[in-house]
């Protein structure tokens, strides 16, 4: 089955980004934007392309042709960003990520692929892939997923090769993986102990930065009764993940790789990212 279709996530409310302060002296159009608009479309060059742009360009130089981009209910940041298609030869579709009733923002991850195959029902019955907005994939690391074999697959991040401040990749969880980099178990907050328990059969310790591929004949009832997370208070895309890797032995397949993934979490990732172009 031709797996091209890549659902983009962007409907979060970008919350710790506008929260955090900048250290670097970010000039007040990027300060600007960083408290206003979606992580997704922060100017990362000093032409303002947004980090959307270059994943996209990514996504495309790795085959994909179908993008499913969800939004908030409210969001016409993207809508008008992508006004006039600007990437030939890749489809771009919205989904929107409707706030459930007697809730004031959106459900989580799972809930907006699962949103998104319920508007798009030709995913249900297709291969597909899902990332974030905010983060920067290769398009190495895009053209593994799109063409690995495996169903229902994640690529499965080398914690070493992450070049984050040693704090956050402590908050990283970790995965549990067998001798095949099938996917066992997640731990949240791992501990020193729990990271040599954790260590897959090379030794190495592996994370999850959502980046996935999916079979939605298989993977649809998962989302639709993933449950919500006690802590957060939303369902999340790993909860979904393992619960069908529990369910399914030999279902979600950990893909190797070693390779820092940029990402927009707060002002200061900005600068990070900025002086990469």
């Amino acid at each position: 089955m031709i797996n091209d279709s890549l659902i983009i996530l962007a409907a979060g409310l970008s919350s710790r980004m506008k929260k955090s302060k900048s250290s670097n002296g970010l000039s007040k159009n990027l300060l600007n934007q960083a408290n206003t608009v979606e992580k997704g479309l922060i100017g990362v060059d000093k032409n303002g392309k947004p980090l959307i742009h270059y994943l996209l360009v990514n996504a495309q130089q790795a085959g994909f042709k179908n993008i499913f981009l969800v939004i908030g209910e409210k969001s016409l940041n993207f809508k008008n960003y992508f006004t006039n298609n600007k990437y030939e030869g890749l489809n771009i579709n919205f989904a929107i990520q409707y706030i459930e009733n007697k809730r004031v923002k959106p459900s989580g991850t799972a809930d907006a692929v699962f949103q998104t195959l319920v508007q798009y029902p030709i995913l249900k019955n297709s291969n597909f892939c899902v990332c974030n907005s905010d983060n920067l994939y290769s398009n190495e690391a895009l053209l593994k997923i799109r063409t690995t074999k495996s169903s229902n697959a994640f690529i499965s991040y080398e914690r070493e090769c992450l070049k984050f401040s040693s704090e956050k990749i402590r908050s990283f969880s970790v995965l549990k993986l067998d001798k095949e980099n099938y996917l066992l178990d997640i731990i949240e907050k791992p501990s020193q102990n729990d990271l040599e328990k954790f260590k897959d059969s090379k030794r190495i310790s592996r994370v999850n930065m959502n980046l996935f591929k999916f079979n939605g004949v298989v993977f649809f009832d998962f989302l639709k009764e993933c449950p919500f997370d006690p802590v957060r208070n939303e369902k999340e895309l790993p909860t979904a993940v393992l619960n069908i890797s529990k369910k399914i032995p030999n279902s979600v397949l950990g893909i190797p790789h070693c390779e820092h993934v940029p990402d927009l979490t707060s002002k200061d990732d900005i600068s990070l990212l900025f002086n990469q172009f």
